[in-house]
Parts: structure tokens; sequence; C-alpha cells
């Protein structure tokens, strides 16, 4: 089985040594993903002139599933192809606005399984939400042969 390394360019590279994305046959691994821009800002996260921050989970859960469209994207997949994913919030007083936009993108009956845990802290104080994933979507080969009907 082959494997290889997704890595997007322009978009917030990892912060140590792994890929955005990792496909291993028709399954596509994503890393946890963040709210991070390439400029290492964060979407959801603005400073006041006093110098505290408003963070907003809505905006960060929106561009965290949107930062995970662009990875799967590159590896030839879409949202639609989660099978599971799995949220780490900071604070589970923000699920019902991290609820409010997953389900915007996902439902019942065709979106991923998925567990939502609450953890101390992610790697920068602004993150409020990160989500990590694996989507199914068969690899197509040259010798496939196209699917009939009856």
């Amino acid at each position: 089985m082959t494997t290889k390394a997704i890595i997007v360019e322009g978009r917030a590279g990892a912060l140590a040594h792994y890929p955005h994305a990792r496909r291993v046959g028709d399954f596509i691994y994503l890393c946890g993903t963040s709210s991070r821009r390439p400029d290492n800002t964060h979407v959801g996260a603005t400073q006041n002139a006093n110098g505290t921050w408003e963070l907003d989970i809505a905006e960060q859960t929106r561009a965290v599933i949107e930062n995970m469209r662009v990875y799967l994207e590159a590896a030839g997949a879409g949202l639609e192809h989660l099978i599971d994913v799995t949220t780490f919030l900071v604070n589970m007083d923000d699920f019902k606005g991290y609820n409010s936009v997953y389900n915007e993108y996902f439902n019942a009956e065709t979106g991923p399984t998925r567990t939502t845990v609450a953890v101390a802290q992610l790697p920068h104080p602004n993150l409020l939400i990160e989500i990590k994933g694996v989507a199914y979507h068969p690899i197509e080969t040259k010798n496939q042969k196209p699917k009939t009907k009856n």
C-alpha cells in the first residue's frame, strides 16, 4: 500500500515535521486542524485596543472546517468523504456555538461519525477548537472499468 503526504502550499504550515494530511490507500488522515492562517494569526481571534482578545467559536469552527476542506481537496476528496472526526474544545461552554456551525456542513445521514472532547489547552492560547478527521475516497486507477447500469 502506498502513502502520500499532502502538504498544501499557501496554507499555515505545521508547527513540527508533519503534513496537513496523509493519504494511505483509499483513506485520508487529516492532522489536527485549527483556524490558523499562513501568517500565524487565527480566524476568530481579535485583539482589542487594550490588548485583550475576543475569541469567537463560530468563526473558528467555520475556519477549521474550511481548512479541512482545502486539505481534502488537495488529496482529491471533499468534506463529503469524511467518515470520522474528533473535535477538541478548550471549553465545553462553546459546544453550542461549535455545533451550530458544524450542522451547517454536515447532517446525520451523510456526515461523519463524531467525538467531541474537552481539553485543558491547545497549542496557542487563542485557539478554542481543533478538529482531526479521517476520510474515505477510493483512488481512481487507469485500469478501473467504468460502472455501467444493467
